[in-house]
């Protein structure tokens, strides 16, 4: 076998980009892209929720911090979700405007001529006709016209034949899709660089400054300037959840509304707003969504000498539907130093098998499971620690204690007195601006729309042929289907438009008349 012979550099690129912009590696890029949302979809994404980031990776010591590094916690921004998406991205370049050309130049162009062998075509038909040529191609090409069709007569030299053709707006319906696509893609990539987002925990009766000292989690695109975020601020005046009561779903949430008092800017007047899931708060084009919610138990702590050393609301993460939520308090100025790891129940249970639990997510009976350490917290390390994890390798567990709302605990070794002064609520918003998001909504419908053209439109063609055979008119008809595949139901939508012209010509009294069957004597 004789080797292949060398191929140029420039050949290379022009092979490497036919089967770039080729249909193929554009579905194939296509389904690619659908799995490399997935870890979107099934893990939790740090621009959306960081803190469940956080549990996760706490959770899975093994697994959570190379998912990490893989950036499976940051999909849709991650190199290689963005390889794909570049490359997609490329190839419907590639794919469309070409296409787009060629269509626009067939729009332009006009059905070609009757073959000279119409008979030979599946379905054609012969009428015999009783009017003359011209009466026959005018009643023909007046009917295809008031349905639609575009119509073209033959030239005077062969004026005997009538070529029309419809259906040009399934490849346009074909080529919207497509460039919807395209829009969708650039909308994306817009958002992606102009846009941002954070994340935030407040407090009922706290507050909250756009800036970016002020965020859990925050990202912003390539071209944004942290430091030009529109001045606005909000406080969380009072925080409302309902929860079904009765047997059926018992439990299961009913609503979640945030009352916000903001301002647009320092200098403009307060606002009043209410926020509820996927009803956001506008602001200055970024919008503050309501996403999560949960519990902060007020903890005072006094020192052995009675100094109070820790006196806030601490947030705590729901781990369940039924809010039981943990977390923990750091207090470095006591003497010692105090460590406590709490578990708070909105409506507390007990049992042997599962332990301190929730039963209910509202506050019908709530309390406060702790366990105090005393201790290095390892805070001087230099290494960064989550605020809801502590680390007790060179800390001493000193007591376990259950407190309701107004109960206080002293603690065993005489460190201090742990009191559980009650409870408020936070709730988590993510605050986004997303400047391409509103193409992106208009490209998914002119998709939908391109999509819905492309298969429910169907290209076809028609010729009406008038012959002279043995000094009668006859009139042949015939359609084809300009598809790739030819369906079942083709047939009958081509003996539609056969039957459009016959019964025309049949209107016209143009159609010679069958004679009746001689009776039998």
């Amino acid at each position: 076998m004789s080797a292949l012979p060398p191929i140029s550099n420039s050949g290379l690129l022009r092979w490497a980009w036919r089967q770039l912009t080729s249909m193929k590696t554009a579905l194939i890029l296509l389904f690619l892209l659908a799995l490399a949302s997935i870890p979107g979809s099934l893990l939790p994404q740090r621009g959306i929720d960081p803190i469940k980031v956080r549990a996760y990776i706490t959770e899975n010591p093994t697994w959570g911090p190379i998912l990490d590094r893989l950036g499976f916690f940051d999909g849709y921004s991650s190199p290689w979700f963005s390889a794909v998406y570049l490359l997609l991205f490329v190839s419907l370049i590639g794919c469309v405007l070409p296409r787009v050309g060629v269509h626009y130049r067939a729009m332009r162009s006009a059905p070609p001529r009757a073959p000279r062998m119409l008979q030979r075509m599946a379905g054609t038909r012969s009428l015999e006709v009783t009017g003359s040529t011209d009466e026959v191609l005018l009643t023909a090409q007046a009917s295809l016209r008031a349905a639609r069709w575009r119509v073209v007569t033959g030239p005077q030299e062969d004026p005997s034949w009538v070529a029309a053709e419809k259906g040009y707006l399934r490849e346009t319906g074909n080529l919207i899709f497509h460039l919807s696509l395209l829009v969708v893609l650039v909308s994306i990539a817009v958002g992606g660089l102009f846009g941002w987002k954070g994340n935030v925990i407040v407090r009922e009766g706290s507050g909250f400054s756009n800036t970016l000292t002020q965020y859990d989690a925050w990202g912003g695109g390539r071209f944004v300037n942290a430091e030009n975020l529109a001045p606005f601020s909000f406080t969380l005046d009072k925080f409302t959840a309902d929860f079904e009561r009765g047997t059926v779903q018992r439990g299961a949430p009913r609503a979640f509304e945030a009352e916000v008092s903001f301002r647009p800017d320092p200098s403009a007047a307060v606002q009043h707003a209410l926020i509820e899931v996927n009803e956001p708060l506008v602001i200055d084009g970024a919008k503050v969504f309501l996403v999560g919610h949960g519990y902060a138990p007020r903890i005072k702590v006094t020192d052995k000498t009675g100094a109070v050393v820790f006196d806030d609301a601490v947030p705590f993460l729901p781990q369940d539907g039924n809010f039981t939520s943990t977390g923990v308090v750091k207090i470095p100025d006591s003497t010692p130093a105090l460590g406590i790891q709490g578990l708070f129940l909105p409506t507390a249970a007990l049992d042997a098998v599962r332990g301190p639990h929730s039963i209910f997510p509202s506050p019908d009976d709530p309390a406060l499971f702790m366990s105090a350490w005393k201790g290095d917290l390892g805070l001087d390390s230099g290494t960064p620690q989550s605020v809801y994890r502590l680390v007790t390798d060179k800390m001493e567990q000193i007591g376990l204690e259950q407190l309701k709302p107004g109960e206080s605990w002293t603690l065993p070794d005489g460190s201090g007195t742990v009191r559980f002064e009650g409870y408020e609520r936070w709730a988590s918003f993510q605050i986004a601006a997303d400047p391409g998001k509103e193409f992106a909504l208009f490209a998914a419908a002119a998709a939908i729309l391109g999509l819905m053209m492309s298969l429910f439109i169907r290209r076809r063609r028609v010729w009406v042929k008038v012959l002279e055979r043995d000094g009668v008119t006859v009139v042949q008809l015939a359609g084809i289907m300009r598809t790739s595949t030819f369906e079942d139901d083709d047939i009958g939508v081509l003996a539609e438009d056969l039957d459009l012209v016959e019964h025309a010509l049949a209107a016209a009294g143009l159609v010679r008349a069958e004679a009746p069957p001689e009776e039998e004597s």
